[in-house]
Parts: C-alpha cells; structure tokens; sequence
C-alpha cells in the first residue's frame, strides 16, 4: 500500500472514531444504556432468586441424605447388638 492510501486510511479512521465518539455521547445513546443496564439488573435480580430457590433444595436434599444415613446406621448398630447377643 502507498503511502497515501495510509494516509487515506489513518484520516477515515479519524472521521469514523470522532462521529463514532458523537454518536455514543449522545443523549439517544445514553437512553439505549439506561434501558440496557437496567434490564440487566433485572435479570441479575431473577438469577439471584433462582440460585437462591436451587440453595434451598440443595439444603432439602442434604437434610434428607442425612437423616437416611443416620437411619441405616442406627439399624447397623442395632443389628450388630443382636448379633453379639445371640453369640
């Protein structure tokens, strides 16, 4: 490439970036990230409540493994106690 088309280049990229910068500096724009933002705060707000439901059945589940778990160990022990009574 010749020196002029870099030059061409580095001028239209000048341009681009100036109305770019406008563009995004405006107030239309500013309205489009507000509506964004704060829509993802309202899904952040529901994921949080989702987690929050899964936490709750995470803790269900384990309660209930445990309960199970100290249910078969007491019939173990129980079972072992008539094992050495009858010997």
């Amino acid at each position: 490439m010749n020196t002029t088309g870099k030059i061409a280049l580095f001028v239209g990229g000048a341009l681009f970036g100036s109305a770019g910068l406008k563009i995004l500096g405006s107030r239309d724009a500013r309205k489009v990230y507000t509506g964004v933002t704060a829509a993802a705060l309202r899904c952040k707000d529901q994921v949080m409540r989702d987690v929050e439901v899964v936490q709750e059945s995470c803790s269900d589940i384990l309660a209930d493994a445990r309960a199970i778990n100290e249910a078969k160990a007491l019939e173990a022990e129980a079972e072992y106690i008539e094992d050495g009574a009858k010997a």
